[in-house]
């Protein structure tokens, strides 16, 4: 019969014990339905989603049916199942209403008056930059907005723009969650399955909680789940107080010696961070896949459990919870925080250009409706000066040293290194910082072939080098960069290896990525980190083995600068828990070689 029809004279509740026996997490999730985060804008139940949830339904017991009584999965049978999935349901009024009418255009910058007068524009009509490099810029605005934009424009940018998104409240509707919390199952290839609370999972292996995106009311008791199930190196901490009174939340993980007879140090610590843009909801994402995968690697992967033991982690998927709470409840494309100004109108305030290293305020001070805005005054931004001062007082009062802090951000697949503010100044660890990145673009690449550029926060924003390679100019800022986490960290708090990370994509979602990308995105960026801490024990991110104890030897031995003087230790060399095998053959090694001194014979010209 054709769907199994027959099935319908089952009684439901013999129907209902099947399926939390057989799908015990998607039974759950159909009880707690009630309970589950509510979705922004009030979503109607229109009659299509009422019809979708009676075909979810269907195919559920389909499926109970045909695994208890091995019923074959017929031909008519996968036509009503593609049919019954076929289906995108429309988005809600209250989408079109606000988002209906907008469209994303992606400028191509080709000289620096190109760049001066679409800084100027952006500026003066109010608009709202998505991202921008040294060779294009993508710009969100009305339709009815877009005359009066190129009016504004030289003749050569007029008709150098191409649309990114053509219906901006389908995607931005389609990057919720489902009212069915998705379907049942996701693509294969992701080697799914339904959660389990056993702690010995496959490599490859995820669960629900990384299927969709994740409202900060899941986030948090996540968190302390993680907690509880792994308390010998998981602590839930709380960092801050939000402008609106929510605790910014963060893990520490790691692994303290109990040698009472060796004196120790203070603690070398590590931050990785995300969300400090509140529609980045890529950031968050990989931020909690980062520390799920290195929590659940403890003591199964030796290389995974010595970054442990060697560092602390501090994770922090949300600097801003405000404004990520926000883009749930309200806007899925607020930016800033949402503290008030002094327009009543206007609020929220940057947190990227909120600290005090360098704060332009200028640049933005005449309008706090800029997307921009960096506040009156430095550390104006309230998340950014309690995380500012909770960053001092571990250093001052609790015996720690922080030594690397990765900011994820999006879009636009780039490894960034100080400085943000300006070109013309150069840090003093140029060299180290530009060959960490490369090999951090390296591991991301390795992962997944995803390919992310690496420069200077300042050339990634703001300048482009000439076509004879000869002499960099220098164009106008798109956006202010000073006051950045990224310089402030480098240069106030002297943390050696910072960096900014932009996740994907380069423009087709831009912050509206798709969820389906959660996870390749969040192994790209765990196996940078891991190459990250494994660099900063002194072994440029390769493990290497001691021979016959006289140190560290072989084709990379002795080479890397590490974190006062801190050497990789023995390892058997075992698998890696994520992604494929990052250790480099010399050819590698001499192209990351070449590319550093072509990068200082360019500075030096």
């Amino acid at each position: 019969m054709r769907c199994l029809d027959y099935c319908l004279s089952l009684p439901t509740a013999l129907l209902w014990n099947l399926a939390i026996i057989q799908f015990p997490a998607t039974a759950g999730l159909l009880v707690n339905h009630q309970h589950s985060p509510s979705l922004p804008y009030q979503i109607p139940q229109h009659p299509q989603q009422i019809q979708d949830e009676r075909r979810l339904y269907r195919k559920l017991r389909d499926g109970i049916i045909r695994t208890i009584w091995k019923v074959p999965v017929s031909k008519q049978h996968k036509d009503c199942d593609s049919q019954s999935t076929s289906a995108t349901p429309a988005p809600p009024s209250t989408l079109l209403a606000r988002y209906g009418g907008d469209v994303v255009l992606r400028f191509r910058i080709q000289s620096a008056e190109d760049a001066k007068a679409l800084a100027e524009a952006t500026h003066v009509l109010f608009l709202d930059v998505w991202e921008f490099n040294d060779d294009w810029v993508d710009i969100r605005l009305a339709k009815d907005v877009v005359p009066s934009l190129l009016g504004l424009l030289p003749t050569s940018l007029r008709h150098a723009h191409t649309p990114l998104m053509h219906d901006l409240a389908q995607a931005i509707y389609e990057s919720y969650p489902s009212p069915a919390f998705a379907e049942l199952s996701p693509p294969i290839h992701e080697g799914h399955r339904s959660f389990s609370p056993s702690l010995h999972t496959s490599p490859d292996e995820t669960n629900i909680f990384f299927q969709e995106y994740q409202p900060l009311s899941v986030i948090l008791p996540w968190m302390r789940l993680l907690q509880s199930l792994f308390p010998t190196h998981v602590r839930m901490i709380n960092i801050g107080i939000s402008y609106e009174g929510r605790d910014i939340p963060a893990l520490r993980v790691g692994v303290h010696p109990t040698n009472s007879e060796k004196p120790s140090g203070p603690r070398k610590s590590i931050i990785v961070a995300g969300g400090s843009h509140a529609r980045e909801w890529i950031s968050t994402s990989t931020v909690n896949y980062v520390a799920y995968s290195l929590i659940t690697a403890y003591g199964k992967s030796k290389r995974m459990t010595k970054l442990l033991e060697e560092f602390d982690w501090i994770f922090i998927p949300s600097l801003n919870p405000d404004g990520y709470v926000y883009t749930w409840e309200n806007d899925r494309l607020w930016r800033k925080n949402r503290q008030q100004t002094n327009l009543r109108f206007c609020q929220g305030v940057d947190l990227n250009r909120a600290y005090s290293f360098e704060w332009d305020g200028q640049a933005s001070l005449s309008n706090p409706c800029s997307e921009s805005f960096s506040g009156e005054a430095p550390f104006q931004g309230v998340e950014s000066r309690r995380f500012a001062n909770w960053v001092k007082n571990e250093t001052e009062n609790n015996n720690v040293e922080f030594v690397g802090f990765l900011d994820f951000h999006s879009y636009s697949q780039q490894v960034l290194y100080p400085y943000s503010y300006s070109c013309s100044s150069a840090p003093p660890s140029l060299e180290n910082l530009e060959e960490l990145a490369m090999g951090l673009a390296k591991s991301i690449r390795a992962t997944n072939g995803e390919a992310y550029s690496v420069t200077s926060a300042c050339e990634g924003s703001v300048s482009a080098k000439s076509k004879s390679q000869k002499a960099r100019d220098v164009w106008p800022r798109i956006e202010p960069g000073g006051g950045s986490a990224l310089d402030w960290f480098y240069h106030e708090m002297h943390v050696r290896y910072a960096y900014q990370i932009k996740l994907r994509d380069t423009g087709s979602y831009g912050f509206l990525l798709p969820s389906k990308n959660i996870v390749p995105t969040g192994k790209e960026a765990f196996n940078a980190v891991a190459y990250f801490g494994r660099y900063l024990l002194g072994n440029k991110g390769i493990e290497v083995e001691k021979e016959d104890g006289d140190g560290v030897d072989g084709l990379f031995g002795g080479l890397g600068a590490g974190v006062d003087g801190m050497v990789a230790s023995e390892d058997e060399g075992e698998d890696e828990v994520v992604g494929d095998d990052l250790s480099e053959d010399p050819e590698e090694v001499e192209n990351r070689g070449w590319e550093l001194r072509r990068r200082r014979r360019d500075r030096r010209r």
